[in-house]
């Protein structure tokens, strides 16, 4: 398996957020010449390295 097949987008997660913070949120990622998706991605991958990590370490 080739590693851009590993990453592939091939799934959406659909949520609902104040209209303002979405706008500001948006707002914030194109100042910083960045995507609200990709921000979305890395912050999604951090919070599961995160608790796989903490889970790993509860388990011994």
């Amino acid at each position: 398996m080739a590693k851009r097949d590993k990453h592939k987008k091939d799934a959406q997660l659909i949520i609902r957020i104040n209209k303002a913070e979405r706008n500001a949120f948006v707002d914030l990622c194109e100042d910083l010449d960045t995507s609200a998706a990709r921000e979305l991605r890395r912050f999604i991958r951090g919070f599961v390295a995160e608790h796989v990590v903490a889970d790993d370490i509860e388990k011994g």
